[in-house]
């Protein structure tokens, strides 16, 4: 028979991983502890989560119980899930835009247009998800085809590539 901590522990790690509502039927038939013993350790185990004033608290739900974040810390999850603006630098910038106006495009006609090497721009841009490869070019090498992605048009505001501001004459992408 397990004691009453190692209960505990269990049921907390069971509440903690399943991230949802976990039944008392079902917490029953995994512990294999009796009904009157579960009901007393699971009010012992929500009071205690109340007093501690911890981030998680669990909560009775429906015949079942879930472990969820305490309300009083709303303010902080709220900071956490702000979208998160990317830095980018100016390099990163200005290989963007050639990719954004000359889609889809190689490496090769990237670096041609600004003049360097681009390479490590180019896998910082895919590791953000601001472009993807588009497939290849059907020419000799088979060059990886580069374009933007949805999440590019979400941080920079757009709808679709046609919201972007027109080039500047004598400016040729």
């Amino acid at each position: 028979m397990l004691m009453r901590e190692e209960i505990k522990a269990a049921v907390e790690a069971i509440l903690f991983v399943r991230a949802g509502r976990v039944g008392l039927d079902e917490i029953i038939e995994i512990m294999d502890v009796p009904l009157f013993d579960v009901i007393d350790i699971m009010r012992e185990m929500v009071a205690e989560y109340q007093e501690a004033n911890k981030g998680l608290l669990i909560k009775e739900v429906d015949e079942g119980y879930v472990m969820c974040t305490n309300p009083d810390y709303s303010d902080y999850l709220v900071k956490m899930t702000e979208p998160h603006k990317q830095k980018l630098t100016p390099a990163a910038m200005e290989t963007l835009a050639i990719i954004a106006y000359s889609q889809p495009i190689t490496r090769a006609e990237i670096e041609k247009v600004r003049g360097v090497k681009s390479e490590r721009i180019i896998a910082n841009l895919l590791e953000k998800n601001l472009i993807a490869e588009a497939g290849v070019k059907a020419v000799i090498g088979r060059p990886i085809l580069y374009e933007t992605t949805e999440e590019f048009l979400k941080v920079f505001g757009l709808t679709s590539l046609k919201d972007l501001p027109p080039l500047e004459e004598g400016l040729d992408v």
